[in-house]
Protein backbone atom coordinates (compact mmCIF):
# COMPACT_ATOMS: atom_id res chain seq x y z
CA UNK A 1 0.00 0.00 0.00
CA UNK A 2 1.33 3.34 -0.68
CA UNK A 3 -0.43 7.33 0.31
CA UNK A 4 1.09 10.36 -0.02
CA UNK A 5 0.99 10.95 3.83
CA UNK A 6 1.02 8.17 6.53
CA UNK A 7 0.36 8.91 10.43
CA UNK A 8 1.32 6.86 12.85
CA UNK A 9 -1.29 7.63 15.70
CA UNK A 10 -4.72 7.72 16.23
CA UNK A 11 -4.97 10.55 19.40
CA UNK A 12 -5.76 14.01 19.70
CA UNK A 13 -3.14 15.25 17.24
CA UNK A 14 -3.37 12.05 14.90
CA UNK A 15 -6.88 12.25 14.29
CA UNK A 16 -6.84 16.08 13.21
CA UNK A 17 -4.08 15.46 10.81
CA UNK A 18 -5.74 12.78 9.48
CA UNK A 19 -9.48 14.34 8.97
CA UNK A 20 -7.69 18.14 7.76
CA UNK A 21 -5.42 16.10 5.44
CA UNK A 22 -7.74 14.27 4.18
CA UNK A 23 -10.10 17.54 3.26
CA UNK A 24 -7.63 17.65 -0.13
CA UNK A 25 -9.47 14.63 -2.43
CA UNK A 26 -6.23 14.96 -4.34
CA UNK A 27 -4.05 13.89 -1.40
CA UNK A 28 -4.45 10.08 0.49
CA UNK A 29 -3.61 9.11 3.62
CA UNK A 30 -3.36 6.36 6.01
CA UNK A 31 -3.58 6.54 9.67
CA UNK A 32 -2.31 3.70 11.91
CA UNK A 33 -3.73 3.39 15.10
CA UNK A 34 -2.60 0.49 18.05
CA UNK A 35 -6.30 0.56 19.26
CA UNK A 36 -9.81 0.20 18.35
CA UNK A 37 -12.34 2.57 16.73
CA UNK A 38 -12.93 5.00 20.05
CA UNK A 39 -16.62 3.92 19.85
CA UNK A 40 -17.18 2.07 22.66
CA UNK A 41 -20.24 2.85 24.76
CA UNK A 42 -17.25 3.27 28.03
CA UNK A 43 -15.63 6.20 25.78
CA UNK A 44 -18.72 7.95 24.96
CA UNK A 45 -20.17 8.15 29.11
CA UNK A 46 -18.07 10.49 30.03
CA UNK A 47 -17.59 8.94 33.75
CA UNK A 48 -16.38 5.43 31.92
CA UNK A 49 -13.28 7.25 32.55
CA UNK A 50 -13.43 4.97 36.10
CA UNK A 51 -13.43 1.78 34.25
CA UNK A 52 -10.50 2.71 31.95
CA UNK A 53 -8.10 4.92 33.75
CA UNK A 54 -6.86 2.62 36.27
CA UNK A 55 -5.62 0.04 33.72
CA UNK A 56 -6.82 -2.79 35.61
CA UNK A 57 -7.95 -4.87 33.11
CA UNK A 58 -6.29 -2.34 30.05
CA UNK A 59 -9.29 -1.01 28.43
CA UNK A 60 -8.39 1.42 26.20
CA UNK A 61 -5.07 2.43 27.85
CA UNK A 62 -1.77 1.31 27.28
CA UNK A 63 -1.52 1.75 30.80
CA UNK A 64 2.33 2.14 30.97
CA UNK A 65 4.80 2.85 34.12
CA UNK A 66 7.84 4.80 34.76
CA UNK A 67 11.56 3.37 35.96
CA UNK A 68 11.52 3.66 39.59
CA UNK A 69 11.88 7.43 40.77
CA UNK A 70 14.38 8.14 42.90
CA UNK A 71 12.72 10.91 45.09
CA UNK A 72 9.58 9.44 45.30
CA UNK A 73 10.88 6.23 47.50
CA UNK A 74 12.05 3.91 43.94
CA UNK A 75 8.58 4.08 43.44
CA UNK A 76 7.59 3.03 39.69
CA UNK A 77 4.67 5.82 38.42
CA UNK A 78 2.06 4.83 36.37
CA UNK A 79 1.65 6.23 33.19
CA UNK A 80 -2.20 5.96 31.36
CA UNK A 81 -1.87 7.03 27.95
CA UNK A 82 -5.09 6.04 25.31
CA UNK A 83 -4.87 3.28 23.46
CA UNK A 84 -8.01 3.36 20.53
CA UNK A 85 -8.84 6.69 17.86
CA UNK A 86 -9.23 9.67 20.09
CA UNK A 87 -5.76 8.39 21.93
CA UNK A 88 -5.96 10.00 25.64
CA UNK A 89 -9.05 12.09 24.67
CA UNK A 90 -10.86 9.24 24.86
CA UNK A 91 -10.10 8.15 28.67
CA UNK A 92 -9.59 11.83 29.90
CA UNK A 93 -11.60 13.74 32.19
CA UNK A 94 -12.31 16.22 29.14
CA UNK A 95 -11.10 19.53 30.80
CA UNK A 96 -11.20 22.04 28.11
CA UNK A 97 -7.92 24.37 29.44
CA UNK A 98 -5.66 25.60 27.51
CA UNK A 99 -3.20 27.11 29.63
CA UNK A 100 -1.76 30.53 30.30
CA UNK A 101 -0.84 33.23 27.48
CA UNK A 102 2.10 33.91 28.78
CA UNK A 103 3.43 30.31 28.27
CA UNK A 104 3.14 30.36 24.15
CA UNK A 105 5.22 33.73 24.36
CA UNK A 106 7.37 31.42 26.27
CA UNK A 107 7.26 29.03 23.31
CA UNK A 108 8.06 31.54 20.87
CA UNK A 109 11.00 33.58 23.03
CA UNK A 110 12.55 29.93 23.46
CA UNK A 111 12.69 29.93 19.49
CA UNK A 112 9.33 28.46 18.48
CA UNK A 113 8.68 30.90 15.88
CA UNK A 114 4.99 31.44 14.91
CA UNK A 115 3.71 30.05 18.37
CA UNK A 116 3.22 33.20 20.73
CA UNK A 117 -0.24 33.61 22.30
CA UNK A 118 -1.25 35.94 19.16
CA UNK A 119 -0.11 33.45 16.78
CA UNK A 120 -2.05 30.47 18.89
CA UNK A 121 -5.57 31.95 19.53
CA UNK A 122 -6.90 32.08 16.13
CA UNK A 123 -6.53 28.21 16.24
CA UNK A 124 -8.10 27.73 19.49
CA UNK A 125 -10.82 29.68 18.51
CA UNK A 126 -10.79 27.99 15.27
CA UNK A 127 -11.04 23.92 16.76
CA UNK A 128 -13.81 24.81 19.10
CA UNK A 129 -18.05 24.86 19.27
CA UNK A 130 -18.36 26.56 22.60
CA UNK A 131 -22.00 26.14 23.43
CA UNK A 132 -21.43 29.70 25.37
CA UNK A 133 -20.98 31.15 21.82
CA UNK A 134 -18.04 33.05 20.16
CA UNK A 135 -16.28 36.49 21.56
CA UNK A 136 -12.99 37.35 21.29
CA UNK A 137 -11.19 34.30 23.18
CA UNK A 138 -13.96 31.43 22.14
CA UNK A 139 -14.84 30.02 19.13
CA UNK A 140 -18.09 28.48 17.33
CA UNK A 141 -18.20 26.48 14.46
CA UNK A 142 -15.16 24.10 15.11
CA UNK A 143 -15.19 20.15 14.92
CA UNK A 144 -14.88 20.33 18.68
CA UNK A 145 -17.84 20.76 21.42
CA UNK A 146 -16.81 22.47 24.27
CA UNK A 147 -19.45 22.97 27.14
CA UNK A 148 -20.66 23.81 30.16
CA UNK A 149 -21.06 20.70 32.71
CA UNK A 150 -24.48 18.92 32.34
CA UNK A 151 -25.59 17.97 36.07
CA UNK A 152 -22.58 19.17 38.27
CA UNK A 153 -22.22 17.51 41.91
CA UNK A 154 -23.32 20.16 44.53
CA UNK A 155 -20.45 19.83 46.41
CA UNK A 156 -18.55 20.65 43.50
CA UNK A 157 -20.43 24.46 43.80
CA UNK A 158 -19.11 24.06 47.18
CA UNK A 159 -15.30 23.50 46.57
CA UNK A 160 -15.93 27.19 44.71
CA UNK A 161 -17.30 28.47 47.55
CA UNK A 162 -14.41 27.10 49.97
CA UNK A 163 -11.74 28.64 48.31
CA UNK A 164 -14.17 32.22 47.75
CA UNK A 165 -13.25 31.80 51.58
CA UNK A 166 -9.73 31.65 51.59
CA UNK A 167 -9.18 34.93 48.86
CA UNK A 168 -9.70 32.59 46.04
CA UNK A 169 -11.37 34.72 42.76
CA UNK A 170 -14.84 33.13 41.86
CA UNK A 171 -14.44 32.45 37.75
CA UNK A 172 -16.45 30.48 35.14
CA UNK A 173 -13.80 30.39 32.60
CA UNK A 174 -10.66 29.31 33.17
CA UNK A 175 -9.54 30.59 29.63
CA UNK A 176 -10.85 33.82 29.80
CA UNK A 177 -9.00 36.80 30.32
CA UNK A 178 -7.42 35.64 33.46
CA UNK A 179 -7.06 32.44 34.47
CA UNK A 180 -6.46 32.65 38.18
CA UNK A 181 -9.44 31.55 40.31
CA UNK A 182 -11.93 28.48 41.55
CA UNK A 183 -14.61 27.48 39.34
CA UNK A 184 -16.11 24.78 37.25
CA UNK A 185 -14.69 23.27 34.17
CA UNK A 186 -16.02 23.61 30.44
CA UNK A 187 -15.21 20.13 29.00
CA UNK A 188 -15.33 18.55 25.98
CA UNK A 189 -18.55 17.34 25.67
CA UNK A 190 -21.70 17.71 23.37
CA UNK A 191 -24.56 19.57 24.23
CA UNK A 192 -28.01 20.09 23.07
CA UNK A 193 -28.09 17.78 20.09
CA UNK A 194 -28.77 14.42 20.09
CA UNK A 195 -25.41 13.36 21.49
CA UNK A 196 -26.49 14.90 24.43
CA UNK A 197 -24.01 14.56 27.42
CA UNK A 198 -21.21 12.12 25.15
CA UNK A 199 -17.86 12.36 25.12
CA UNK A 200 -16.34 14.80 22.74
CA UNK A 201 -13.21 12.99 22.10
CA UNK A 202 -10.64 14.32 19.10
CA UNK A 203 -11.72 11.04 17.01
CA UNK A 204 -15.56 11.73 17.99
CA UNK A 205 -14.95 15.72 16.38
CA UNK A 206 -12.70 15.05 13.46
CA UNK A 207 -12.21 11.46 12.46
CA UNK A 208 -15.33 9.17 12.68
CA UNK A 209 -17.50 12.12 11.12
CA UNK A 210 -15.20 11.31 7.59
CA UNK A 211 -13.91 8.17 7.84
CA UNK A 212 -15.93 6.84 4.60
CA UNK A 213 -13.76 9.35 2.74
CA UNK A 214 -12.65 7.41 -0.23
CA UNK A 215 -8.88 8.87 0.20
CA UNK A 216 -8.58 8.13 4.08
CA UNK A 217 -7.54 4.60 4.92
CA UNK A 218 -7.78 3.81 8.40
CA UNK A 219 -6.14 1.17 10.28
CA UNK A 220 -6.78 -0.38 13.67
CA UNK A 221 -5.22 -3.00 16.07
CA UNK A 222 -1.96 -1.77 14.09
CA UNK A 223 1.12 -1.28 16.09
CA UNK A 224 3.89 0.76 14.80
CA UNK A 225 7.18 -0.43 14.76
CA UNK A 226 9.63 1.73 12.89
CA UNK A 227 10.18 4.21 10.26
CA UNK A 228 11.56 2.90 7.05
CA UNK A 229 13.99 5.19 5.27
CA UNK A 230 15.39 5.24 1.60
CA UNK A 231 18.59 6.84 2.20
CA UNK A 232 17.62 9.95 4.76
CA UNK A 233 14.28 10.28 3.25
CA UNK A 234 11.10 8.29 5.01
CA UNK A 235 9.49 5.99 2.71
CA UNK A 236 6.98 4.40 4.73
CA UNK A 237 6.50 2.63 8.51
CA UNK A 238 6.75 -1.02 8.92
CA UNK A 239 3.72 -2.06 11.38
CA UNK A 240 2.46 -5.20 13.31
CA UNK A 241 -1.28 -6.60 12.47
CA UNK A 242 -1.30 -10.30 12.24
CA UNK A 243 2.23 -10.47 10.99
CA UNK A 244 4.83 -7.41 10.37
CA UNK A 245 3.56 -5.46 6.88
CA UNK A 246 5.06 -1.84 5.82
CA UNK A 247 2.62 0.67 4.20
CA UNK A 248 4.47 3.52 2.13
CA UNK A 249 4.59 7.09 2.26
CA UNK A 250 5.39 9.35 -1.47
CA UNK A 251 5.22 12.70 0.90
CA UNK A 252 5.63 12.29 4.41
CA UNK A 253 5.58 10.28 7.48
CA UNK A 254 4.10 12.06 10.91
CA UNK A 255 4.41 10.40 14.12
CA UNK A 256 1.87 11.52 16.29
CA UNK A 257 2.09 8.66 18.52
CA UNK A 258 2.56 11.23 21.78
CA UNK A 259 4.96 11.92 24.09
CA UNK A 260 6.00 8.44 24.93
CA UNK A 261 5.55 6.95 21.47
CA UNK A 262 7.07 9.00 19.11
CA UNK A 263 10.46 9.54 20.64
CA UNK A 264 10.21 5.75 20.87
CA UNK A 265 9.73 5.15 17.01
CA UNK A 266 12.20 7.65 16.20
CA UNK A 267 14.92 6.00 18.43
CA UNK A 268 13.81 2.73 16.96
CA UNK A 269 14.20 4.28 13.60
CA UNK A 270 17.40 5.17 14.05
CA UNK A 271 17.22 8.95 15.53
CA UNK A 272 18.21 9.74 18.64
CA UNK A 273 21.29 9.20 20.94
CA UNK A 274 23.71 8.18 18.53
CA UNK A 275 25.64 5.80 21.33
CA UNK A 276 22.48 4.67 23.15
CA UNK A 277 21.17 3.60 20.21
CA UNK A 278 24.17 1.46 19.40
CA UNK A 279 23.78 0.21 22.82
CA UNK A 280 20.57 -1.48 21.54
CA UNK A 281 22.18 -2.40 18.16
CA UNK A 282 20.14 -0.08 15.99
CA UNK A 283 22.40 1.63 13.45
CA UNK A 284 22.33 5.58 13.67
CA UNK A 285 20.73 7.17 10.96
CA UNK A 286 21.03 10.38 12.37
CA UNK A 287 22.62 10.99 15.96
CA UNK A 288 20.07 13.72 17.51
CA UNK A 289 21.14 13.71 21.64
CA UNK A 290 17.47 15.47 22.33
CA UNK A 291 15.50 12.84 20.95
CA UNK A 292 13.87 11.59 24.47
CA UNK A 293 15.10 14.27 26.51
CA UNK A 294 13.07 17.32 28.05
CA UNK A 295 10.40 15.32 29.32
CA UNK A 296 8.26 17.20 31.48
CA UNK A 297 4.99 16.03 33.45
CA UNK A 298 2.82 17.54 35.94
CA UNK A 299 3.37 15.41 39.43
CA UNK A 300 -0.10 15.16 42.01
CA UNK A 301 -0.55 15.44 44.67
CA UNK A 302 -3.88 14.11 46.15
CA UNK A 303 -5.85 13.99 49.52
CA UNK A 304 -9.22 11.81 49.60
CA UNK A 305 -11.81 12.82 52.27
CA UNK A 306 -14.17 10.33 53.61
CA UNK A 307 -17.85 11.54 53.74
CA UNK A 308 -21.14 10.41 55.59
CA UNK A 309 -23.10 12.24 52.87
CA UNK A 310 -23.54 10.31 48.87
CA UNK A 311 -21.74 12.82 47.52
CA UNK A 312 -20.78 11.29 44.39
CA UNK A 313 -19.92 8.28 42.74
CA UNK A 314 -19.35 5.52 46.31
CA UNK A 315 -19.11 2.16 46.46
CA UNK A 316 -21.75 0.25 48.27
CA UNK A 317 -25.46 -0.79 48.15
CA UNK A 318 -26.68 2.51 47.61
CA UNK A 319 -23.66 3.61 45.72
CA UNK A 320 -24.63 0.79 42.75
CA UNK A 321 -28.57 1.37 43.07
CA UNK A 322 -27.81 5.19 42.21
CA UNK A 323 -25.48 3.94 39.41
CA UNK A 324 -28.42 2.04 37.99
CA UNK A 325 -30.44 5.02 38.01
CA UNK A 326 -28.16 7.55 36.85
CA UNK A 327 -26.87 5.32 34.01
CA UNK A 328 -30.94 5.13 32.93
CA UNK A 329 -30.83 8.61 32.87
CA UNK A 330 -28.34 9.27 30.77
CA UNK A 331 -29.35 6.58 28.39
CA UNK A 332 -32.54 8.94 27.89
CA UNK A 333 -31.23 12.61 28.26
CA UNK A 334 -27.46 12.57 28.49
CA UNK A 335 -27.94 14.23 32.13
CA UNK A 336 -26.68 12.40 35.85
CA UNK A 337 -23.85 11.79 37.48
CA UNK A 338 -22.62 9.49 34.11
CA UNK A 339 -22.03 13.05 32.34
CA UNK A 340 -19.71 13.94 34.81
CA UNK A 341 -15.64 14.33 33.44
CA UNK A 342 -15.08 13.00 37.34
CA UNK A 343 -12.98 16.25 37.74
CA UNK A 344 -15.77 19.07 37.87
CA UNK A 345 -14.35 21.78 39.66
CA UNK A 346 -10.64 23.42 39.84
CA UNK A 347 -8.86 26.21 40.83
CA UNK A 348 -5.43 28.26 39.61
CA UNK A 349 -3.47 30.06 42.53
CA UNK A 350 -0.48 31.25 42.96
CA UNK A 351 1.90 30.71 45.74
CA UNK A 352 3.44 33.67 46.19
CA UNK A 353 1.57 37.09 45.48
CA UNK A 354 5.00 38.41 43.39
CA UNK A 355 3.86 36.03 40.81
CA UNK A 356 2.83 37.11 37.07
CA UNK A 357 0.74 33.81 36.60
CA UNK A 358 -0.63 30.89 38.33
CA UNK A 359 1.84 28.09 39.40
CA UNK A 360 -0.40 25.80 40.93
CA UNK A 361 -3.76 24.05 39.44
CA UNK A 362 -5.66 21.73 41.99
CA UNK A 363 -8.73 19.37 40.44
CA UNK A 364 -11.13 18.94 42.52
CA UNK A 365 -13.36 14.98 41.96
CA UNK A 366 -16.58 14.42 44.09
CA UNK A 367 -15.37 10.86 44.30
CA UNK A 368 -12.48 9.19 46.23
CA UNK A 369 -9.66 8.57 43.62
CA UNK A 370 -6.38 6.97 45.04
CA UNK A 371 -3.77 6.00 42.69
CA UNK A 372 -5.54 6.04 39.43
CA UNK A 373 -8.40 4.35 40.77
CA UNK A 374 -6.66 1.82 41.87
CA UNK A 375 -6.94 1.20 45.30
CA UNK A 376 -10.73 1.65 46.15
CA UNK A 377 -12.37 2.46 49.28
CA UNK A 378 -15.86 1.36 50.42
CA UNK A 379 -18.44 4.71 50.81
CA UNK A 380 -18.97 8.09 49.68
CA UNK A 381 -16.05 10.60 49.63
CA UNK A 382 -14.40 13.43 47.41
CA UNK A 383 -10.31 14.23 46.44
CA UNK A 384 -8.88 17.22 45.41
CA UNK A 385 -5.73 17.13 43.46
CA UNK A 386 -2.37 19.93 43.44
CA UNK A 387 -0.18 19.87 40.59
CA UNK A 388 3.37 22.21 39.75
CA UNK A 389 2.14 24.25 36.59
CA UNK A 390 6.13 24.49 35.06
CA UNK A 391 8.13 22.22 37.27
CA UNK A 392 12.02 22.91 36.53
CA UNK A 393 12.63 18.60 36.60
CA UNK A 394 13.51 17.16 33.40
CA UNK A 395 13.67 13.56 32.46
CA UNK A 396 13.61 11.07 29.46
CA UNK A 397 12.05 8.59 27.91
CA UNK A 398 14.76 5.78 26.20
CA UNK A 399 15.08 2.61 24.57
CA UNK A 400 14.54 0.24 26.86
CA UNK A 401 15.25 -2.98 24.36
CA UNK A 402 15.42 -2.82 20.30
CA UNK A 403 12.33 -5.09 20.42
CA UNK A 404 9.17 -2.43 19.43
CA UNK A 405 6.55 -4.23 20.98
CA UNK A 406 8.98 -3.30 24.41
CA UNK A 407 8.00 -0.54 26.07
CA UNK A 408 10.33 2.45 26.27
CA UNK A 409 12.48 3.68 29.82
CA UNK A 410 10.25 6.66 30.79
CA UNK A 411 11.87 8.74 33.08
CA UNK A 412 9.76 11.59 34.27
CA UNK A 413 12.79 12.18 37.14
CA UNK A 414 10.09 13.58 39.13
CA UNK A 415 11.10 16.16 42.05
CA UNK A 416 14.98 16.04 40.33
CA UNK A 417 14.84 20.25 40.99
CA UNK A 418 14.27 20.97 44.78
CA UNK A 419 12.33 24.42 43.63
CA UNK A 420 9.56 21.23 42.71
CA UNK A 421 9.20 20.34 46.08
CA UNK A 422 8.82 23.39 47.86
CA UNK A 423 6.37 24.68 45.08
CA UNK A 424 4.17 21.22 45.39
CA UNK A 425 4.17 21.92 49.42
CA UNK A 426 2.86 25.62 49.05
CA UNK A 427 0.22 23.70 46.91
CA UNK A 428 -0.85 21.42 48.97
CA UNK A 429 -0.45 23.72 52.21
CA UNK A 430 -3.03 26.04 50.21
CA UNK A 431 -5.41 23.27 49.02
CA UNK A 432 -5.52 21.84 52.66
CA UNK A 433 -6.70 25.23 53.38
CA UNK A 434 -9.09 25.29 50.64
CA UNK A 435 -10.77 22.07 51.96
CA UNK A 436 -10.97 22.89 55.67
CA UNK A 437 -13.43 26.09 54.87
CA UNK A 438 -16.40 25.63 55.94
CA UNK A 439 -18.45 24.62 52.86
CA UNK A 440 -16.68 21.13 52.36
CA UNK A 441 -16.61 20.47 56.44
CA UNK A 442 -20.04 20.01 56.72
CA UNK A 443 -19.10 17.61 54.12
CA UNK A 444 -16.38 15.62 55.36
CA UNK A 445 -15.43 13.32 58.32
CA UNK A 446 -11.98 12.89 58.10
CA UNK A 447 -8.88 13.19 55.36
CA UNK A 448 -7.88 9.12 55.06
CA UNK A 449 -4.06 9.64 54.65
CA UNK A 450 -2.84 12.96 56.23
CA UNK A 451 -5.54 14.08 58.79
CA UNK A 452 -3.54 16.16 61.88
CA UNK A 453 -0.58 16.54 59.88
CA UNK A 454 0.84 19.34 59.95
CA UNK A 455 2.20 21.23 56.45
CA UNK A 456 5.86 20.60 56.65
CA UNK A 457 5.66 16.99 57.58
CA UNK A 458 4.06 16.45 54.24
CA UNK A 459 6.98 15.67 52.40
CA UNK A 460 7.04 11.84 53.39
CA UNK A 461 2.89 11.83 52.49
CA UNK A 462 3.96 13.48 48.74
CA UNK A 463 6.91 10.99 48.43
CA UNK A 464 4.88 7.96 48.90
CA UNK A 465 1.99 8.94 47.32
CA UNK A 466 2.56 11.70 44.37
CA UNK A 467 1.77 10.56 40.88
CA UNK A 468 1.38 11.93 37.62
CA UNK A 469 -2.04 13.50 35.88
CA UNK A 470 -1.30 12.36 33.07
CA UNK A 471 0.44 15.45 30.93
CA UNK A 472 3.88 14.46 29.55
CA UNK A 473 5.43 16.52 26.89
CA UNK A 474 8.36 17.75 25.35
CA UNK A 475 10.64 14.77 23.96
CA UNK A 476 11.20 15.64 20.86
CA UNK A 477 10.90 19.48 21.04
CA UNK A 478 10.69 22.39 18.32
CA UNK A 479 12.23 25.49 18.53
CA UNK A 480 15.36 27.07 17.05
CA UNK A 481 18.89 24.89 15.25
CA UNK A 482 19.59 22.85 18.69
CA UNK A 483 16.08 21.50 18.66
CA UNK A 484 15.33 18.00 17.22
CA UNK A 485 12.39 19.69 15.34
CA UNK A 486 11.76 22.83 13.48
CA UNK A 487 8.32 25.12 14.45
CA UNK A 488 6.39 22.69 11.95
CA UNK A 489 7.47 19.66 13.38
CA UNK A 490 10.19 18.92 10.71
CA UNK A 491 12.66 16.08 12.33
CA UNK A 492 16.10 17.73 11.52
CA UNK A 493 18.65 15.89 9.90
CA UNK A 494 16.21 13.63 7.46
CA UNK A 495 13.46 14.17 5.19
CA UNK A 496 10.05 13.53 4.99
CA UNK A 497 9.40 12.63 8.78
CA UNK A 498 7.17 14.91 11.16
CA UNK A 499 6.38 15.09 14.89
CA UNK A 500 2.98 16.74 15.38
CA UNK A 501 2.15 15.90 18.91
CA UNK A 502 2.24 16.63 22.35
CA UNK A 503 6.57 15.62 22.72
CA UNK A 504 6.79 18.88 20.62
CA UNK A 505 5.72 21.43 23.66
CA UNK A 506 9.24 23.18 24.44
CA UNK A 507 7.98 23.80 27.74
CA UNK A 508 4.78 22.57 29.89
CA UNK A 509 2.16 24.82 29.42
CA UNK A 510 0.21 25.92 32.89
CA UNK A 511 -2.85 23.67 32.03
CA UNK A 512 -4.18 20.09 30.83
CA UNK A 513 -2.45 19.45 27.67
CA UNK A 514 -5.56 18.48 25.57
CA UNK A 515 -6.89 21.15 23.91
CA UNK A 516 -3.10 22.26 23.00
CA UNK A 517 -2.59 19.18 21.53
CA UNK A 518 -5.48 19.52 19.00
CA UNK A 519 -4.74 23.31 18.36
CA UNK A 520 -1.15 22.09 17.38
CA UNK A 521 -2.20 19.92 15.06
CA UNK A 522 -4.69 22.44 13.43
CA UNK A 523 -2.18 24.67 12.77
CA UNK A 524 0.28 22.53 11.34
CA UNK A 525 -1.98 20.68 9.21
CA UNK A 526 -3.33 23.72 7.77
CA UNK A 527 0.73 24.76 7.32
CA UNK A 528 1.21 21.73 5.01
CA UNK A 529 -1.84 22.72 2.98
CA UNK A 530 -1.13 26.17 2.35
Amino acid sequence: MEFDYVIVGGGSAGCVMAARLSEDPGITVCLLEAGGEGRDLVIRAPLGIATMISGRPKVNNWALQTVPQKNLNNRRGFQPRGKALGGSSAINAMLYVRGHPSDYDDWAAAGAEGWSWDDVLPWFRACEHNSRGADDLHGVGGPLAVSDQQTPREISHAFVDAAAETQLRRTTDFNGAEQEGAGLFQVTQYSGNERNGERCSAAAAYLHPVMDRPNLHVITRAQAERVVFEENRAAGVTYRKGGQKTVRARREVILSAGAFGSPHLLQLSGIGPGARLAEHGIEVLHDSPEVGANLQDHLDFILCYKSDRPVGLGIGLAGITQLIRDSLQWRRDGTSMIASPGSEAGAFLRTDPALNRPDVQLHFVPSIIDDHARKLHLGYGFSCHACVLRPKSRGTVRLASSDPRKAPAIDPNYLDAPEDLEVLMKGVSAMRRIMDAPPLRTYSSREIYTEGVADEDLVEHIRARADTIYHPVGTVRMGGPDAPADPEGRIRGVEGLRVVDASLMPTLIGGNTNAPTIMMAEKIATGMRA
